[in-house]
């Protein structure tokens, strides 16, 4: 992924990515923004399981997630975002491609993720990723509006993409 006068790379997250990650969600609504001590945490202690792309102007995207305690093969997308000037060109695809194709003594076999209704681009993104891998994408209902207090929060469906390779 370049533009003619930029190369975009992949990479694992670090330290420094935190605070970074936290102004890239402030600006790619209607992705929840979390604290940037939450950001730093994900960045260092899920940095194995945690992407980020960046070029000249910055970063450009991040996914962030972790493998389930009680199912060390799957990986569970917390949150992914693209800057609007990353969007349309693959990258959301690329970097979950890189996330699940990180070496690692236990290989990802699904990728998992809860998404909202009205979040049609992350549906796309694990429908298309799905495609694109010829496995299969599951989809079932995980989170209701109370699991979240009761407020004003969409409900959240799983989608669960595998058994990869």
């Amino acid at each position: 992924m370049s533009t003619p006068q930029q190369t975009l790379v992949i990479r694992r997250a670090n330290a420094e990515d935190g605070a970074r990650i936290h102004d890239l969600v402030q600006q790619c609504p209607p992705l929840e923004v979390n604290t940037a001590y939450a950001y730093a945490l994900l960045a260092t202690h899920f940095g194995r399981t945690t992407a980020v792309a960046e070029n000249g102007d910055g970063l450009a995207g991040f996914a962030a997630g972790y493998r389930l305690p009680d199912a060390t093969d799957t990986l569970f997308i917390w949150q992914i975002g693209v800057h609007e000037r990353g969007r349309g060109l693959g990258l959301g695809q690329a970097l979950l491609m890189e996330l699940i194709g990180r070496d690692d003594p236990v290989p990802v076999r699904y990728l998992e993720a809860t998404v909202s209704p009205s979040n049609t681009a992350s549906r796309r993104l694990f429908r298309g990723l799905a495609e694109r891998l010829g496995v299969p994408c599951e989809e079932r209902a995980y989170f209701e509006p109370e699991h979240f207090g009761g407020g004003e929060h969409e409900p959240e469906a799983l989608f669960r993409v595998g058994p990869l390779r």
